[in-house]
């Protein structure tokens, strides 16, 4: 295999690749032979270089890319590859007998390449991999590759954050500072990779108590990454911008009351985007990036004056608890906004121990275990001998009838476990619970299906894996069972490693016979020089396949392995 790239220029990103399963298949298919190729757009740092490399490793390739410096120089991108001086034509006719031609950054093309790249796709000889950013000028000849129809196009969307916090695993960050971390740069992993780089170098990262974890407490290092990405906001030249900006920075993380703001100027900062007004008048910064970084460039004495007096954020806490415990009650613990909780531990401040219990609880009843955990773990700091915080760390560990669960949830757990029979009648009418009990006795797999639909709906992602389990076992149609495990380990992934029996075995049908049969042996206690050896493989071979495996089941715990294999 060889692979023909400018010199300054590589594909390749220090962190593994995380997710990204159906997309990295739907590149690979597209730029398979017989097939024109695929154009891959989405913000800056979202990850498309890094799909398009995994996507082409190990095949004949030549790259081209698009620079800012080079725009204004006729077929700068292809300078490796053509002669100094050619005419269009005969540069086409030298690159049809590539077979496959990556174009990264292809928004930064200079007007010749870019009109050459489409030429190649018009004659259809050569198979395109196309990279651009939305949102940014690009040349006629680009953005028509697209919207003429000559290729098809894949918007890349975020990665989700429980790919985000695999992806994270590797700098084994805790799980609350991951969730900060991917609020903050909403899907820029190339922010992200900045951000860690620079907390780990500053020694911002430190230990937490009982884990083998690190967490991020205090201030945003300001990197110049971070600047060239808030430019938009710290280069504001009109000082009474910059004056609601910083206001509303250090108002934060509650809204700033519309009273008191400059009108005029809040309405410019709304229509570029940076503020927004919800419908009780409150004003807030746009994006979660921007307060860290108001706050940290504004400047000591500013800062103590726009900060006045320490603020009590009690009461706002308690009607952060008020809510989550109202929404537990009604059996709904979809997604719902909590900025004071986050903020405090952000700030490393000692959270009270009833509101961490709470907040531990809705993470677990989501099947967040692992922010279970966290939030437990973050009570007891202040209060070690916490009762129902220790008892949401055990559950969170997959321990039934450890959680101090009122009687709905206990009841509910013989459900889970197959046994619906044994709660008959006892758990509310018509709620998500029965439905599920009920679908369950009557080993009803369409109405297991729909059971699981709504839990998923209300929030409950653990409890929803688990009905679309359970209906894999009672559905006779294979096609319907298929979808159901399908769905299943799609909201499995999602549940950080939650491991329940009647998830148990589920997630390997997803594995491929050499990833199941190297899990196996993993299982079994076999190194990977062991496996390699049993298996005639490389060592490297028998590591790629158990990383693989780890992304499909979720889990980078090779401990959880034994678990994962029973009922397989």
């Amino acid at each position: 295999m060889r692979t023909y790239e400018q010199d300054a220029r590589t594909l390749e990103l220090p962190w593994p690749f995380t997710g990204r399963d159906d997309e990295l298949e739907l590149v690979r298919g597209a730029s398979a032979g017989g097939r024109p190729g695929i154009v891959v757009t989405g913000p800056a740092g979202h990850g498309k270089t890094r799909l398009i490399t995994e996507a082409v490793r190990g095949t004949e390739h030549a790259l081209v890319t698009g620079t800012p410096e080079a725009r204004d120089l006729p077929f700068a991108a292809f300078a490796h590859l053509l002669p100094d001086t050619v005419p269009p034509h005969r540069a086409v006719r030298i690159l049809s007998g590539v077979r496959l031609l990556v174009v990264d950054d292809a928004h930064l093309l200079d007007e010749a390449s870019a009109a050459l790249v489409h030429q190649l796709a018009v004659h259809g000889r050569t198979r395109l991999v196309v990279a651009a950013v939305d949102g940014v000028p690009a040349p006629g000849a680009v953005s028509r590759l697209w919207a003429g129809e000559l290729l098809p196009r894949l918007a890349l969307e975020p990665l989700p954050r429980e790919d985000v916090a695999r992806l994270l695993a590797t700098a084994g960050l805790e799980p609350l500072t991951v969730r900060r971390l991917h609020r903050m740069c909403q899907g820029d992993l190339r922010l992200l990779r900045d951000v860690v780089a620079a907390l780990g170098g500053a020694g911002s990262l430190t230990p937490m108590p009982g884990t083998d974890e690190r967490a991020w407490r205090g201030a945003l290092p300001v990197t110049a990454a971070v600047r060239e990405r808030l430019g938009v906001v710290l280069d504001r030249s009109d000082p009474r911008e910059r004056d609601v900006l910083e206001r509303l920075a250090f108002a934060e993380p509650l809204a700033h009351p519309l009273d008191g703001l400059d009108l005029d100027v809040l309405e410019r900062l709304e229509t570029d985007g940076l503020v927004r007004v919800d419908e009780q008048g409150a004003v807030a910064l746009a994006h979660p990036l921007h307060g860290p970084v108001l706050r940290a460039t504004a400047g000591r004495l500013r800062a103590r004056r726009l900060a006045g007096a320490p603020t009590s954020h009690a009461s706002a806490l308690q009607a952060e608890e008020h809510l989550l415990v109202r929404r537990i009650e009604r059996l709904d613990v979809s997604e719902v906004a909590t900025p004071v909780g986050e903020w405090l531990v952000a700030r490393g401040a000692v959270l009270p121990a009833g509101y961490a219990a709470v907040r531990a609880r809705f993470a677990r009843l989501r099947g967040e275990v692992r922010d279970a955990a966290a939030w437990a773990r973050e009570g007891l700091r202040g209060a070690p001998g916490h009762q129902d915080c220790r008892a949401e760390l055990r559950a969170a560990d997959g321990e039934f009838g450890q959680s101090g669960d009122d009687d709905v949830y206990a009841r509910y757990d013989a459900v889970r476990l197959g046994d619906p029979e044994r709660v008959a009648g006892r758990l509310p009418a018509g709620s998500v619970f029965a439905l599920h009990a009920e679908a369950l006795a009557a080993r009803d797999g369409a109405g297991l299906d729909r059971a699981a639909a709504a839990l998923e709906q209300r929030g409950f992602l653990l409890f929803a894996a688990e009905a679309y389990a359970q209906a894999v076992r009672a559905h006779r149609d294979p096609r319907a069972a298929r979808v159901s495990r399908t769905r299943a380990v799609a909201l499995t992934r999602r549940c950080q490693g939650a491991r329940t029996p009647a998830l148990a075995g589920l997630v390997l049908g997803e594995l491929t016979a050499r990833q199941r049969q190297i899990v196996s042996l993993a299982a079994e206690g076999l190194s990977n020089r062991e496996i390699a050896e049993r298996l005639t493989l490389s060592v490297r071979t028998v590591g790629n396949h158990l990383y693989s495996a780890y992304s499909r089941l979720g889990t980078g715990d090779r401990g959880a392995l034994p678990w994962l294999c029973e009922s397989a």
